[in-house]
């Protein structure tokens, strides 16, 4: 039993569950259902294999790291529970799987999940995440291909809504990425991965937090507006919206680590509410 609780929590399942849930958000913003291609059960599907087999790659490459860290030391393959070797495969294995399965029900769908894994695997996990803070940005973006990858599917293209969710996304990861970075400053330091609070300090890094999440805030107002949302859900995601940006103003003109948490675990419920809002659209 506690071998396959390893092995689920390699997809990092709650992490998963938020990025799935973006992809269908990115899907059903196309409100007609008739006029929607591919279908639900490849949009989950392939999503899932594809977003669980870039994170179980990022627990294999950064089990070393994660030894150092007190937050991740109890990690399965950090704490030496499963091996690396069978770990890797399994990552492959539902990596292609995904991939495969997203290029076989849509050329656009298939390339933006492939950025996304690229992005998420290679991009950030091995070339920036030991090298630089900028990384972050790039494990934003690949944050928000499954929002645009959900509506590049719906649609059969591209377009300027899938690209705001994503941005949408990309704004808000900083909020909890560079949150946790603050708090657990020192186990980064020891690690030797470079962090926004360890090379420009924490009140930059505040200042930053507050930034994101206020341009998080203002796209997906921007998103709710294209989309022509209904009077009721467009005024609940415009309250929604002003909250966010209150404390994200709040947390820029007066910087404090309380001030981010309560800014963090706000942008979290906001994220999950302004796409589910979309979601019921």
């Amino acid at each position: 039993m506690q071998h396959l609780r390893d092995l689920w929590s390699l997809i990092k399942p709650r992490q998963t569950a938020l990025l799935l849930f973006t992809g269908i958000a990115g899907y059903a913003s196309v409100a007609d259902p008739a006029a929607r291609g591919g279908g639900w059960l490849p949009l989950v599907g392939g999503l899932f294999l594809a977003i669980s087999g870039s994170t179980v790659l990022n627990m294999v490459y950064d089990r070393d790291i994660d030894r150092q860290m007190a937050r991740t030391q109890n990690r399965p393959l950090a704490a030496g529970r499963l091996s690396p070797g069978p770990a890797a495969v399994l990552g492959v294995a539902l990596s292609l799987g995904g991939l495969a399965w997203a290029f076989a029900t849509a050329l656009p769908f298939g390339l933006v999940v492939l950025a996304g894994w690229a992005l998420d695997a290679l991009v950030y996990t091995v070339w920036l995440k030991r090298r630089t803070p900028w990384s972050v940005v790039w494990g934003g973006l690949s944050g928000g291909m499954p929002a645009l990858a959900g509506r590049a599917l719906a649609l059969g293209r591209v377009d300027l809504v899938g690209v705001l969710l994503a941005l949408a996304v990309l704004f808000w990861i900083p909020t909890h990425i560079m949150t946790f970075s603050i708090k657990y400053a020192e186990d980064y330091a020891r690690a030797g991965v470079p962090v926004f609070p360890n090379v420009y300090g924490p009140v930059v890094t505040q200042k930053v937090i507050g930034g994101s999440t206020l341009l998080a805030a203002l796209t997906m107002l921007a998103v709710t507006w294209l989309l022509s949302l209904p009077f009721g859900l467009l005024g609940a995601a415009a309250c929604l919206g002003a909250v966010l940006v209150g404390l994200a103003a709040n947390a820029m003109i007066r910087p404090s680590v309380a001030m981010n948490f309560r800014l963090f675990k706000f942008a979290s419920v906001y994220m999950v509410a302004a796409m589910g809002l979309i979601v019921l659209y």
